[in-house]
């Protein structure tokens, strides 16, 4: 097959689609063409060096595919050949085969297109076990989602209005923050322009937020801490400014305050079994009726690759960014 190789050993590791050794296909798995995946920050990351993929992971990039069943491994039943599937992946997404966990597996709606279904699993799956259960968010409280134009920040607003929860977004542009309101926020900030640990008390006349969504660590970290309403928690899933930060443990006491660092990854076969069967049980009628929906900013060939990471590098999409795999 072909697949993405990132080539370490060049300036500013180019990628190149070249041929690699099919994927082995073991015992409840289920061997998948992959017809579409989706770009993720943790690409960039890995990419560059910095993020490993974990222990027996495919080390080619990609966190999440949509693709045919085109072989079924030993012992797995309630799925045939030919069916169109999407799932989460620790790895392996930007190729044109990958073996996947059947248990995994979740079913694309009739009336999707492969590209739809790609952008769901890895952003979709972060913000339910983030929101819900490291968070434990609940109807009526107050969530605050940074980056609420991120595939993950997209997908985390439509979740929490859906649940009842007063929505906060930030985003970097008027443009973003129009998207997030149009999504469900109840108040989106543009914070080029404003500072949201000012806007957020001024808003809510004095009060502050239950549960915060963050990526951007330690730029934000004594402005959320100060804006968590008693029994506040703020769930950490990336350090896109650094991860040093200073803490006065009495704040943590004194208001019975949580922080929560979370990654989807890492995290145990099993564990994302039970993390994509919760979601589906409270969410996924929900998308297929349409009331939530994956959003795609732009869709680009596997072979364009390069220009796909350049615009999440620049921080230009609004939701995700898909990659059309076209097998030769």
């Amino acid at each position: 097959m072909k697949a993405i190789v990132v080539q370490s050993d060049k300036p500013n590791n180019p990628l190149a689609w070249q041929t690699v050794p099919d994927p082995d296909l073991g015992a409840g798995e289920v061997l998948v063409d992959v017809f579409a995946t989706a770009l993720n920050r943790a690409d960039l990351m890995q990419r560059a060096g910095n993020y490993p993929p974990p222990p027996g992971a495919s080390d080619i990039l990609g966190l999440e595919m949509a693709g045919r069943i085109a072989a079924l491994g030993r012992g797995v039943s309630g799925w045939q050949v030919g069916d169109r599937v999407c799932a989460l992946l620790p790895g392996g997404g930007y190729a044109e085969k990958v073996a996947v966990p059947a248990d995994l597996l979740i079913p694309i709606p009739e009336n999707w297109t492969f590209e739809q279904a790609a952008a769901v699993p890895e952003v979709f799956l972060t913000a339910f076990v983030n929101l819900f259960m490291e968070a434990a968010l609940q109807p009526s409280e107050t969530v605050l989602i940074h980056g609420g134009a991120s595939g993950v920040g997209t997908a985390a607003i439509q979740l929490a209005h859906r649940a009842g929860c007063t929505v906060v977004a930030t985003a970097g542009t008027d443009e973003k923050v129009a998207f997030c309101r149009k999504l469900g926020a109840d108040l989106a900030i543009n914070y080029r322009r404003d500072d949201f640990s000012v806007v957020v008390p001024a808003h809510f006349d004095g009060a502050g937020v239950d549960v915060i969504l963050d990526m951007v660590g330690a730029d934000y970290f004594e402005r959320n801490l100060n804006l968590l309403n008693t029994c506040g928690r703020i769930v950490f899933i990336s350090t896109l400014s650094g991860g040093e930060v200073s803490l006065r443990l009495w704040t943590l006491l004194r208001r019975r305050l949580r922080l929560i660092g979370s990654v989807l990854r890492a995290r145990t076969v099993a564990e994302k079994i039970d993390i994509t069967r919760a979601f589906m049980s409270r969410f996924w009628a929900d998308m297929e009726t349409g009331i939530i929906q994956p959003v795609v900013d732009s869709t680009f060939s596997i072979q364009q690759v390069e220009d796909a990471h350049r615009r999440m590098a620049e921080n230009k999409n609004i939701g995700k960014i898909v990659l059309r795999v076209v097998h030769s």
